[in-house]
Formats: structure tokens, sequence, C-alpha cells
């Protein structure tokens, strides 16, 4: 099983190309799509069929957790897919940094029109900054989906399809992903051309199609042998079962009948069942979104952000500060100690104070070109030290990387990403 993010500037096509490959291999029956697309001819939008079959199986999902998420997989050759679609709008960065935060794969959605191409990758435009994040974020393999190439202005031009591959291929290579190890393939989402067959409109392109090219990917690695690690997402209360905490297991193993600890809260209870997609399990290993039943909790003392281990088995716990490497990206002036952003790390959202900057380094060899340094800005990076304005579990990357890579987000935007190099934990919880 393999998570794929789907990320890249609003109307790039990223829900008509999901869509498109769910339909060609995933869950949803022709029934469902001519329905769909009867629908999408009523509101007089004809070309969102594809799109409509996500949005309403979105409008589906938002009404309750009862909804089978088996329409949001896909089959390759080798392996199942699950879809983590993320917005491309501004304001659904922090979905988006949900959801990449989980991902194995990023597909990032290029428009290839004259003009959309231009908007996407401009200083304002997402495409680079859910790049970064994906980087960041961990999300290591990228396969690049040059969309739209059945746009009046492109028609299928191969000097256009490496103009655009060219140019984004320069900016993955500035966020950190080799170029060499993205695939990149020209498709148009709506026409279908090169999403699950080869297109006879672009006999040029001697590369797999988008289907082939996500069947290549490597299967990730999962840290089962190292202690239970759970960011909670949410937290429902279910009639006639109690408080459910939902989040995906990054390490360890969840079971029924062990004692969970939340940190930072330091709350324990007894978990009385773990549910995947509404099977009772005795055991969910990592990468496993997991929904799980605990006593005596009640819903408002766990909240999005908090993490779940085994009291029993080096139980996460709370941190007064923690030391990070950061890279500062995107920031209009200097950063200074004192400095409070807003720091996005696993599920949690918590603002965080700049207490020490302690080390500038060289940002290709690491190596220190100052201590103390009085600022950093944009294209530095710095060992800093960081202490929450409120209680926040992090842990160091080098043993649990999902809950120890984050980014700093102020004004809007996503000003600098790090991971963290070592905590001080609360001991008082």
């Amino acid at each position: 099983r393999v998570s794929l993010v789907v990320i890249g500037h609003v109307d790039a096509g990223k829900s008509t190309t999901t869509g498109h490959l769910i339909y060609k291999c995933g869950g949803v029956d022709q029934e469902t799509i001519a329905k769909y697309e009867k629908e999408a001819n009523e509101v007089g939008k004809p070309t969102q069929k594809f799109a409509w079959v996500l949005d309403n199986l979105k409008a589906e999902r938002e009404r309750g957790i009862t909804i089978d998420i088996s329409l949001w997989k896909f089959a390759t050759k080798k392996y199942e897919f699950t879809i983590i679609d993320s917005p491309g709008h501004r304001d659904f960065i922090k979905n988006t940094i949900t959801g990449t935060s989980q991902a194995d794969v990023a597909m990032l959605v290029v428009d290839a029109s004259h003009g959309g191409f231009e908007e996407g990758i401009a200083r304002g435009g997402q495409t680079r900054e859910h790049a970064l994040l994906a980087f960041t974020l961990g999300v290591k393999q990228m396969v690049v989906a040059v969309n739209k190439m059945d746009d009046k202005s492109v028609n299928y031009s191969q000097s256009r399809y490496e103009d655009v591959k060219s140019e984004v291929a320069t900016y993955l290579k500035r966020v950190g992903y080799k170029p060499a190890k993205v695939t990149f393939v020209p498709i148009s989402g709506w026409e279908g051309d090169n999403i699950t067959e080869k297109s006879a409109n672009m006999s040029w392109h001697d590369g797999p199609t988008l289907l082939d090219a996500l069947d290549k990917v490597s299967a990730p690695k999962r840290p089962a042998d190292k202690s239970l690690r759970i960011p909670i997402q949410d937290v429902y209360k279910i009639g006639g079962i109690g408080t459910v905490p939902v989040g995906r297991v990054e390490t360890g193993t969840m079971k029924p009948g062990i004692t969970a600890q939340f940190a930072p809260s330091g709350i324990t209870a007894e978990v009385k069942s773990c549910e995947v997609h509404h099977e009772s399990l005795d055991e969910v290993g990592p990468g496993t979104n997991v929904g799980f039943n605990v006593k005596n909790v009640a819903l408002k003392d766990i909240r999005r952000g908090d993490v779940a281990s085994d009291a029993d088995d080096n139980a996460a716990k709370g941190v007064t500060s923690f030391e990070a490497q950061i890279v500062v990206m995107n920031h209009p002036g200097r950063i200074m100690k004192g400095y409070c952003p807003v720091i996005d790390c696993h599920t949690a959202h918590v603002a965080c104070t700049f207490t020490s900057i302690k080390q500038k380094l060289n940002r290709q060899t690491g190596k220190i070109v100052e201590e103390n340094p009085e600022f950093i800005q944009n294209g530095d990076a710095a060992i800093v030290t960081l202490e929450p304005s409120k209680p926040l579990c992090v842990e160091s990357f080098a043993e649990y990387p999902p809950l120890g890579r984050f980014t700093i987000r102020d004004m809007k935007q996503t000003v600098a990403v790090g991971v963290v190099k070592s905590t001080t934990k609360d001991e008082s919880a």
C-alpha cells in the first residue's frame, strides 16, 4: 500500500486527473460516472465529470466518517494507492500540510497552458510552496504530471512540454529533489492522454504513462519495530461506543488492550478496540489510519496534534523546548531571537518562539559559517532553539522522522522548514 498526495496550483487539474485515475483503475463504477456526467452536464460543467467524482465523494466524506474510502483507492500492477487529495488554494495549506505529512509519494500536477503555468510557478503560486512542503515533510518520491497538453495554447506541443519540464526540474532541484529521479509525464487529465494508455497525440513521448510512472515508485519501509506513535488528526464521539481518536500509525504497532498515553497532556486510557475502514483489528501497523476507542476519556481531553503512544513502552512526552535545523525559504526580512511564528509538525499547529539562533550553516555542506549570528534571512540554514507557547509533542527526526519534520508559517505562507535535532522533555506531565 502506498499513499499518494496530489499537489499543485489551484485549477492545475488535480481533481480531474485524480478522478480519471480512479475511474480507470479504481472503485468507481460506470453507473456512478454516468450519473455524475449527467449532473455535470445539467449544471453546465461538462468538463468537470471526473473532478465531480472526487468532489462528490468529498461532500459525502464531509457528512460523516462512515463513507467507504475504497473509492479513494486505485490499483497499479504492483501497488494499491490511497489518495490524499490536497486542495490547491492558499488557505488550504494547513490541510495540505496534514495530508502531505502522511504521504509516501507526491504527484505534482502542473498546468502546461500558456498563462496557467506561469501563474502556478510564480512567486505567489502554489506549485513552489507545495513542492517545498512535500520535500521537507519527507516525501522523497515525486512524479510530475504536466497537464492540459490538450489546451489550445499547447496543442500537444513537445517544445512547450520541454520548456515546462526544464523549469519545474530546475525548481525541484533547488528544493532538494534530484531531477534525474523525478519522472515527468505529459498528460491530459480531461481527455485521458497518457493517463493509463499511451497517447497517439504525443507519439514523441517515449516515457511511461502516468499509471506506469506511479507503478515504478519504491514501496516505503515501515518502522514497525519502534515504539508506538500516532499523531491524532481528529477525535470523534460515537454513540454507544464512546471517544474515538483517529490518526495514522507512524511507528510501532497499535493493539487493543494496551494503555495509551497521550502527549503532551500525559492522559492515559485503556484501548478497547481498533478499527480500520470499519473492521475491528487485533493489530495495526505503520502507515495505516486507525480509529481506536479509549475508555473513560472525555472528548475534550484529546485534541488534534496530540500524540498517542504505549504508556509502557517509551511513552511520548511533551517538550519544553527543542533544537532544530531550519532553512529559511521565504521570509521578507530578518529572523532574530524572539521571533514567534506558527510551527506545523505532524498534525500539531503551535506558535513557538526562537529563544536562540546558535549557528548559521552552509546549506550545501552543513558546515558552520557563523556562531551565534544576530539574525538569519532567506537562503540561510541555521541551528536554532524553539520554545512552544503551549504544550507540544515533537520527537527528534533521527528517532521518529514523521514527528521530527516541521514547517514554519507566518503571514499565510511557509517561511522556513526544518527538522528536530533534539528535545528537552517536559517531565512534569
